[in-house]
């Protein structure tokens, strides 16, 4: 290991000549080799060095890297003689689709389109042979921009053809980032269109391609095979819960460690341990996020580099318009419990906000969660996933992203925490309003919220943000056996100058309750029925700084009240 540090650079030749940080993963190399697999689809989170390691098999495969040997002299891959052999002996055809990010369907295909021009542009000299014949040479004058969606899904195909009459072999096809047009498309709404458009792509070319050598992909998601691998029989899937290449992609913390040495740094392992470690792939628990390992290694500071490279727009959407048993499941990981799901690790970016645990398989997949024990369920034939949030610096993301929820710029929602705090009851009541009427559409997944609330996906989401916002100040729990409609909290307070608060969220009955204060009333009965008090007393807290809260909620209309 070099102790000069470069943040950023993925192109392994680059790397190496450069004489920075590298740790060496081309044992990934000879896995890949040696399991034979037709078509390969490893999937890992963002920033975990897949671009690197695919860039790493591209200088040792492709002829057009055959003086690239001496790149490996010093790693791995190049203590065995008959690997000497192989390096720069391929056409390999590297695929990018990083870039391409639209808003619409139009844009991403172009997109697209522009991959394969610049690919056809890079091998124009194979036109120039005398090796192709004159069909070949005709498959040239299709690639153009305006080309069609047949002609665009053979294009790597045909180019394969081409490289197989100039080279004497079939070509190894790499694809980076295979998903990232295709979660843009989920997200802005074109996700039917992409698909049908992609699926014959890598059908041509992964599937009905006798000029493939092997095909190898990589992305952070696993798409589906319904989406767009229906065809794709001869497919590998590596997900982080496979044992297949587990410590190949982020660091290990052995190799951690000993980086951590070489830069003057073990005095901290600890630290590191507990903000960046924590990712599962196979059996392999101690995995660590390299982004953030890397910055560190640069800057000397703990902070949250990898959370911090993502917008998670995506994320913090489906958590915010989630159901309520969604939000409370997330209450229990913010509190580092371990929670138990069945799921599926296929992605349906289609049902994500209809079907029960797709959104976990997006988090697992994301690096946000990881698994502590994998069960099979005899009853569905999947699996029960017990999931936690990875570490430190994922569990600070996820509180950053609660806070969003209620900007600052909301002074209502600030106001109200201190209205809370000094038991000022009108004042709770004039703000929760304003909070109700400023964010509650937010939290609503309808397309007319105004005629579609849900006062339960609001309510469960501002307890989120108390738990965040006052974690300092009290211990907040919820009980989670409430019945629908029903929702209570208890806030132990850290410090003797605060009171305990029992809290009971109730949606109005209009068949029971002729009114919000109604509602109130009932609220504060259960609290005193179900001897909620009993837990904090137990806990050293007399009973006269109890506080007893019941909110009741219609539509955007809210209504608090005591009995204390």
């Amino acid at each position: 290991m070099n102790s000069t540090i470069s943040i950023g650079m993925q192109d392994f030749g680059k790397l190496i000549r450069s004489g920075a940080f590298y740790v060496d993963k081309t044992s990934f190399i000879k896995e890949w080799w040696e399991n034979q697999d037709d078509v390969t689809l490893v999937t890992r989170p963002r920033r975990f060095g897949k671009t690197l390691n695919l860039s790493m098999v591209d200088y040792f495969f492709s002829n057009q890297h055959v003086d690239s040997g001496k790149l490996f002299e010093k790693l791995d891959i190049w203590k065995e003689e008959k690997y000497q052999g192989l390096q720069g002996t391929f056409p390999v055809i590297f695929v990018s689709f990083a870039g391409i990010k639209a808003e619409n369907y139009e844009t991403a295909r172009d997109g697209i389109i522009q991959v394969l021009l610049d690919l056809y542009g890079k091998y124009y000299f194979l036109l120039q042979s005398d090796k192709l014949n004159e069909q070949e040479r005709e498959y040239f004058t299709y690639i153009r921009p305006n080309m069609s969606d047949a002609v665009a899904a053979m294009a790597l195909h045909r180019l394969a053809i081409c490289m197989y009459r100039y080279y004497g072999k079939k070509a190894m096809i790499l694809l980076d980032e295979y998903d990232t047009p295709l979660q843009e498309a989920y997200v802005y709404g074109y996700w039917e269109e992409l698909t049908t458009f992609i699926r014959s792509l890598f059908n041509c070319t992964f599937k009905t391609n006798p000029y493939l050598e092997r095909g190898l992909m990589t992305g952070i998601t696993r798409v589906s095979k319904e989406s767009i691998f229906s065809d794709l029989n001869n497919l590998e899937v590596v997900t982080t819960t496979s044992e297949k290449y587990a410590s190949s992609f982020g660091f290990t913390e052995k190799e951690v460690f000993r980086a951590l040495e070489l830069m003057g740094k073990a005095d901290q392992k600890e630290e590191v341990k507990l903000w960046y470690d924590g990712f599962t792939f196979g059996k392999h628990t101690d995995i660590y996020n390299p982004w953030s390992i890397i910055k560190f290694l640069d800057t000397g500071e703990l902070n949250t580099y990898w959370a911090s490279t993502s917008e998670n727009s995506l994320v913090s959407k489906l958590i915010r318009e989630g159901s309520p048993q969604l939000k409370m499941d997330f209450e229990d990981l913010l509190e580092g419990k371990t929670v138990n799901f069945r799921m599926d690790e296929q992605i349906v970016f289609e049902q994500l906000q209809k079907k029960k645990g797709a959104i976990w398989s997006l988090l697992l997949a994301s690096g946000y969660l990881k698994v502590e024990k994998k069960m099979p369920d005899k009853r569905s034939g999947r699996y029960l996933y017990g999931l936690k949030i990875t570490n430190y610096e994922v569990l600070l993301m996820f509180e950053d992203m609660v806070e969003s929820w209620f900007p600052e710029e909301s002074s209502s929602y600030e106001n109200f925490k201190q209205a809370l705090l000094l038991g000022d009851l009108d004042y709770m009541n004039q703000y929760m309003n304003q909070v109700a009427l400023q964010t509650f559409s937010s939290f609503d997944v309808g397309k007319k919220p105004s005629e579609h609330t849900e006062p339960e996906r609001f309510y469960h989401g501002f307890v989120l943000g108390l738990i965040v916002d006052l974690a300092d100040k009290y211990r907040i729990t919820s009980n989670k056996e409430s019945g629908l409609g029903r929702y209570d909290v208890m806030m132990e307070p850290l410090t003797e100058n605060l009171d305990g608060i029992i809290m009971e969220f109730k949606v109005r009955n209009p068949a029971k309750e002729k009114d919000l204060e109604a509602s109130v009333q009932n609220a504060l009965c259960q609290i005193r029925e179900k001897r909620y008090d009993t837990e904090l007393e137990a806990r050293g807290i007399p009973p006269e700084r109890i506080r007893h809260y019941g909110f009741a909620f219609e539509g955007k209309k809210v209504l608090i009240g005591s009995d204390s």
